[in-house]
């Protein structure tokens, strides 16, 4: 800090020198240079005082560091000396009680095992008594159980053999008679399968089975049976649903319907199947994918003809069977959409779709019929008026009816006992004498049921 004073003084006296110089160049700076030298003596000796005066500092400290530096060694040496001998006492205290313990616990388990050893062969001594007296009651028990079963068995057994027999000759009729009716299913079965080879009448099936879900569905005058739709084609649709028109004319618009039923190529097909031969399988998805193509062009050639006609007409297929198979190729579907304007629909999905266009016949006859409703609702309304205006009136009848009835049982009642007073009743024996038509209540009864 001193130093960097002096610094500061020696420079500002340089620069006030130079100052006066610059200002004054004929005064006579001599005094001025022996003043500076002078301080430059003094900044010289101060700072050789500074210099001497820090080093021993610096020597005091590092002396003083070393003496604390030394002690505080030693105070460390004799603190962990202490500690040890310390802890080697400890050690040497929780040895020798250690041991004591152990000891103790060595005597008392001793003496827990020979108290468990005593324990343990008064227990055997005792479960082995037990054991031998249940053994000879159960042997008593098994021989008459054995007996007692025995006899049972055998009882049971002649009951069951001669039931049993009895059932099986019983069966053995059953059977009989089952086989004569397998004799009867077999003939039916190869009946229908000469039906089904018949290819007229596998379409006939499909065609009852349309009929019957359109009889289900349907009103009868929602749709009709072989109908001639396109008027180019003397071909009738097996069925056509009625459509509304688009104007209010009554014009109908027919959608038609027409069940197919491609039975060989299937059974091919389901062969293949069963055999597992990827090559047969290919070639029988191959010729359903044609005949269904082929079914498709012929009900679109055949049947529709917009604006008679929706653009798109349906083919029916009777087994859901079939209907899988071909669904199940969404490219099929597209092509027969997209190309020849079918959908392929099964009975269960015909049936939504049914059920779907009598909602849709619902709702626009109650749009029709709104404006009669709102008559009928009108006539309704007026005739509440007037049947309120009626239950008003006769309120008030009922009433004034009532008002009457309350005058006669009150005020004539009171006037006719008023009158009676001075009169003498009669016992009850002679009013039976003299009104004898009374004295059962007859009377009564009469006038309730005429009331009723």
């Amino acid at each position: 800090m001193i130093e960097n004073l002096l610094m500061i003084l020696i420079g500002l006296s340089i620069v006030n020198i130079g100052i006066n110089l610059i200002k004054k160049p004929k005064v006579d700076i001599k005094p001025q240079l022996k003043q500076v030298e002078d301080l430059m003596v003094k900044f010289d000796l101060t700072l050789e005082r500074t210099e001497k005066s820090i080093k021993d500092e610096f020597q005091r400290n590092r002396t003083e560091s070393n003496y604390l530096s030394k002690a505080n060694r030693e105070e460390l040496t004799n603190s962990l000396k202490s500690f040890e001998g310390k802890f080697t006492e400890n050690i040497k205290e929780l040895n020798e009680l250690l041991r004591q313990k152990f000891g103790d616990f060595s005597i008392q388990q001793n003496e827990i095992n020979k108290q468990t050893t005593e324990n343990v062969k008064e227990v055997k001594l005792s479960v082995e008594n037990q054991l031998k007296s249940i053994r000879e009651d159960n042997t008593k028990q098994l021989d008459e159980m054995r007996k007692t079963v025995d006899e049972k068995l055998q009882k049971t057994l002649n009951e069951r053999l001669s039931q049993s027999f009895e059932t099986v000759g019983k069966q053995l009729q059953a059977v009989q008679e089952g086989l004569g009716e397998m004799r009867s299913l077999a003939t039916d079965v190869g009946g229908l399968k000469k039906v089904l080879s018949n290819v007229k009448m596998r379409g006939g099936i499909g065609e009852i089975q349309l009929s019957m879900l359109l009889e289900q569905i349907l009103a009868p005058d929602q749709y009709e049976a072989n109908v001639k739709t396109k008027a180019s084609s003397a071909d009738l649709v097996e069925f056509a649903i009625k459509l509304p028109g688009r104007d209010d004319s009554g014009t109908n618009v027919w959608l038609p319907i027409d069940a197919k039923f491609p039975k060989d190529i299937y059974e091919q097909l389901q062969e293949a199947y069963d055999e597992g031969d990827q090559a047969r399988i290919l070639i029988a998805q191959k010729n359903l994918d044609n005949t269904i193509k082929k079914m498709a062009k012929d009900i679109s050639d055949k049947y529709i003809d917009p604006p008679n006609t929706t653009d798109f007409g349906i083919m029916f297929l009777p087994f859901e069977g079939i209907y899988a198979e071909v669904v199940r190729k969404a490219a099929l579907l597209e092509d027969l959409q997209r190309n020849y304007k079918i959908i392929v629909t099964g009975p269960t999905t015909l049936a939504a779709i049914l059920n779907s266009l009598q909602m849709g016949f619902k709702t626009l006859a109650i749009q029709k019929r709104s404006s009669e409703v709102w008559q009928v609702l009108g006539a309704v309304k007026k005739e509440f008026e007037n049947f309120s205006g009626i239950m008003e009136k006769a309120q008030k009848n009922i009433q004034t009816g009532l008002n009457q009835l309350d005058d006669v049982m009150g005020k004539r009642t009171r006037a006719i006992q008023r009158k009676l007073k001075g009169v003498e009743a009669l016992s009850e024996a002679e009013t039976k004498n003299i009104l004898p038509e009374l004295s059962d209540g007859s009377l009564l009864l009469e006038d309730e049921n005429d009331d009723l």
